[in-house]
C-alpha cells in the first residue's frame, strides 16, 4: 500500500476538512503550502461562486489542493464536476452520498479520490467503487455527522482492517498528540477542521475564533436528532434556538432553513452568534491560541513524532523483558 503522503502528492499527512459555503481560497493555500493538503468545500455555492475560488487558490500556490463535493448537498453536481475538470484541480473529496457514479469520469481525468465515510460497510464499497484514500470520520467532528454516532477511537481500526487503502482519521483531533494517536490505530494520517479555523490565516470572524479559545470539552452541542440531520455545533444562543425549536416539534424542512449556509455565513463570517451557528468539533476543548498554519502543522508532526518516539522507549523499558 502506497504512503497517503505519496498518493496526494504532499508533504505531512494531514488534510483540511470541508467547509461548505465558508470555505475559501486564503486558507486552503496556507494548508497546502505548509505541507498539507487544502480543501476547498462546494457545498451549496454555484459554479459561478466556486469557480473564482478555484482559480484563486491555483494562482496563489502550485502545490496540491482539493475540492470536497457533499454529493447529496449541492444542487449543482454535474456542474460541479466539470469545472473540477476544466480547471484541473488535483484531488476530489466525495461525502454525503454515493461516489460511485462519479469516481470513474473522475479517475478518466487524472484525479485523486478521497472519499469521507462513517461505517466500514461505507468504506469498502469506496474503496469497490475506485477511491485512492478513505477519510473515516467520527462522530465527534463538527458539521453534519453520520446518524450513526461511531466514534473516531473504535471506527478507525475497523476500517484499516477492512480496506487495503491509506486512512485518514476525522473527527477530535487538533494537535500532535491525537495524530500520533491515530496513527497507533493503523490511520496513514488525519482530516481536521475545526483547528484550522483557529489560525491566523483562516477568514473567519474573531468571535467563531474566540468561541473556539474560550471552549471547554463540553462546549459543543448536537442539534438534528429529532429529523435526522445530526450536526455538532458549538453551544451558542443560536444553536439553543435550534435544540428548542426541536422540542417544539421542529419540521425537516423548517430545521433545513434554520441550518442553512446563509445562517452558517452569519454566525462563522459576521460573529452574529444570535443569528447563526457556527461548527465545531468536540476539539474545541483543545484549542487555546492562533498561530499560523505553517506552525500549527509543524507543531502536529513534531509533537507526534517525539510522543511516538517517546512511548516506544518506555514501552521496551517496562515490558519488554
Amino acid at each position: 500500500m502506497k504512503h497517503v503522503c505519496d498518493v496526494l502528492n504532499i508533504r505531512y499527512p494531514i488534510i483540511q476538512g470541508g467547509m461548505g459555503n465558508i470555505s475559501n481560497a486564503p486558507l486552503a493555500v496556507a494548508v497546502s503550502k505548509a505541507g498539507g493538503l487544502g480543501t476547498i468545500a462546494a457545498g451549496t455555492m454555484s459554479p459561478e461562486e466556486l469557480e473564482p475560488i478555484i482559480i484563486e487558490t491555483k494562482e496563489r500556490t502550485d502545490r496540491p489542493f482539493a475540492v470536497n463535493v457533499a454529493i447529496k448537498v449541492t444542487p449543482y453536481l454535474q456542474d460541479i464536476m466539470e469545472l473540477i475538470i476544466k480547471h484541473d484541480v488535483p484531488v476530489v473529496s466525495l461525502s454525503a452520498g454515493n461516489p460511485a457514479p462519479l469516481i470513474p469520469r473522475l479517475k478518466e481525468h487524472g484525479k485523486k479520490i478521497i472519499t469521507v465515510t462513517a461505517s466500514v460497510k461505507q468504506a469498502v464499497k469506496a474503496e469497490q467503487a475506485g477511491a485512492d484514500v478513505i477519510v473515516a470520520e467520527g462522530y465527534e467532528a463538527a458539521g453534519i455527522n453520520s446518524n450513526l454516532e461511531l466514534t473516531t477511537l473504535t471506527l478507525i481500526p475497523q476500517i484499516v482492517d477492512a480496506v487495503d487503502l491509506p486512512v485518514l482519521a476525522a473527527g477530535g483531533i487538533g494537535d500532535g498528540r491525537g495524530l500520533a494517536a491515530v496513527l497507533t490505530l493503523g490511520a496513514s494520517g488525519v482530516q481536521i477542521g475545526t483547528r484550522l479555523i483557529a489560525t491566523q490565516e483562516a477568514p473567519f470572524h474573531e468571535a467563531y475564533k474566540r468561541t473556539l479559545i474560550e471552549a471547554h470539552e463540553n462546549d459543543t452541542v448536537i442539534v438534528g436528532r429529532s429529523v435526522g440531520r445530526v450536526r455538532r455545533v458549538m453551544n451558542t444562543p443560536y444553536s439553543q434556538k435550534l435544540l428548542d425549536y426541536e422540542k417544539g416539534g421542529v419540521l425537516l424542512e423548517q430545521f433545513n432553513e434554520m441550518t442553512s449556509e446563509d445562517h452558517h455565513k452569519i454566525g462563522a463570517l459576521e460573529g452574529r452568534l444570535e443569528e447563526g451557528f457556527i461548527n465545531g468539533g468536540q476539539v474545541s476543548g483543545l484549542v487555546t491560541d492562533v498561530p499560523t498554519v505553517a506552525e500549527l502543522i509543524e507543531s502536529m508532526m513534531d509533537v507526534a513524532y517525539a510522543r511516538i518516539e517517546q512511548l516506544h522507549k518506555n514501552f521496551l523499558s517496562t515490558y519488554v523483558k
